[in-house]
């Protein structure tokens, strides 16, 4: 019904119509069944007029809307916002985001099967909203270190659709100059993809320790997997963070399965945020941008304040683990299809922006059609740029070269040579 109403600004006063059919009962509910909005006629109204409260020709400039999923807390006596404000500048940044990494995946995708990239690749497609929710509410000061699924992480931290798939195709003119590939990837305050599983986590409790010892208020997010979940050195890291009270967001991005075995085939406990013991934890709908904001801002708030906390994002991958797992050996392709009819990010996003009238569709069309062209661009740009040369494997070995020479190599004697200076040095 709401979708028939001529104008938004019309809302408020249907509202105060219906609220005297209502005999003044609470109509707003925060964390209705599987919804954003009251399961009662009147609910659905409610909502949709605290989006027409501020209006611009006759479209919504800013809403405040309930999160989808309720949060789930482990040690904590409050959580994150359940409702949170979404400008439609924000709700337009979001979307040109999710979007402009799920294209840049296709293109991955697509040029790992024409064997222009080659080697490892891992796709991020249907858990955009996690990077872009978390990313929403970093500082300038915060910091970020994952695994090897980070392309789309790759690009929110400042680095140019080219400059990924330049990357991923050996070239030049990718961010590390076509020598780190797919897993390797780097930009001011990204500490980069790691090819080892769970390696980076201990990782991110130095980087949350350098902040400390700095004292600059920054804080690190470690990302990592179900799989990874399981990693000695994951647990390590709790512990050493709980002790020196290290500002250390743990995130467990959960897509249910890890290469090739479902999360409740390798875990005991899949209650994957309450797997830090002593430290708390939030379970949080990965598929929901908003609610991934409103966590990661709680998230950064406590951390700051008393130490570490794990959070868990529970999403799904639509590709396989990697480009060589067809990813349906483990589960069916109709499991697939139905997360991409009910729950997928970006789609869900767009029709409820659309709904309160935060978007309009000739918006979305302009955007789609933006994006499409950028990574078409630099599709074709990592398709026709040139590799380094061979001298160039050994440059820029040491970010602060202290002797002349390469150390540590047999048969050989090579002058180090400096082209470019590390993005976090």
């Amino acid at each position: 019904m709401f979708r028939t109403l001529s104008r938004v600004s019309e809302l408020p006063i249907i509202v105060k119509q219906l609220q005297k059919h209502n005999n003044n009962r609470r109509i707003y509910n925060n964390n209705i069944g599987n919804g954003r909005y009251s399961s009662s006629f009147f609910g659905l109204f409610q909502n949709a007029a605290q989006a027409g409260a501020s209006k611009s020709n006759n479209y919504a400039t800013e809403a405040t809307i309930s999160v989808n999923r309720p949060f789930k807390l482990h040690r904590l006596d409050e959580g994150p916002a359940t409702e949170v404000k979404l400008t439609k500048d924000e709700a337009l940044k979001y979307y040109t985001q999710m979007q402009t990494i799920r294209r840049l995946e296709t293109a991955a995708g697509n040029l790992y099967k024409e064997k222009i990239i080659r080697g490892f690749c891992h796709l991020y497609s249907g858990q955009e909203a996690c990077a872009v929710g978390m990313k929403a509410a970093m500082r300038d000061v915060d910091n970020i270190i994952s695994a090897y699924r980070v392309h789309g992480w790759t690009y929110l931290m400042g680095v140019s659709p080219s400059g990924v798939l330049a990357e991923l195709t050996g070239v030049q003119g990718g961010c590390a100059r076509g020598k780190g590939g797919s897993m390797h990837m780097y930009a001011p305050n990204f500490y980069g993809g790691n090819g080892i599983v769970g390696a980076q986590v201990p990782l991110g409790a130095g980087v949350g320790l350098a902040c400390k010892y700095k004292g600059n208020g920054g804080m690190c997010l470690a990302l990592y997997g179900d799989g990874a979940a399981n990693q000695g050195q994951v647990f390590e890291a709790y512990n050493m963070a709980y002790l020196w009270k290290l500002p250390v967001i743990f995130v467990c991005e959960n897509n249910n399965y890890g290469m090739g075995t479902s999360s409740e085939r390798a875990s005991c406990n899949t209650d994957y945020y309450t797997r830090g013991d002593a430290l708390p934890g939030i379970w949080v709908d990965g598929m929901d941008v908003l609610a991934v904001r409103s966590a990661t801002e709680f998230a950064i708030n406590y951390v700051n304040t008393h130490g570490p906390l794990v959070l868990e994002t529970n999403t799904y991958r639509y590709s396989g683990h990697s480009m060589s797992d067809p990813g349906t050996s483990y589960r069916t392709r109709e499991e697939i299809q139905e997360v991409r009819q009910k729950r997928d990010p970006i789609t869900s996003f767009k029709e409820l922006c659309i709904e309160l009238g935060l978007i309009t569709t000739d918006e979305v069309k302009a955007i789609d059609l933006k994006v499409r062209k950028e990574v078409d661009e630099a599709t074709a740009f990592a398709k026709s740029d040139s590799e380094l040369g061979v001298s160039h494997l050994w440059t820029d070995v040491y970010s602060n070269n202290l002797e002349p020479k390469l150390r540590g190599i047999i048969a050989y004697d090579i002058d180090h040579i400096q082209e470019r200076k590390g993005v976090n040095h």
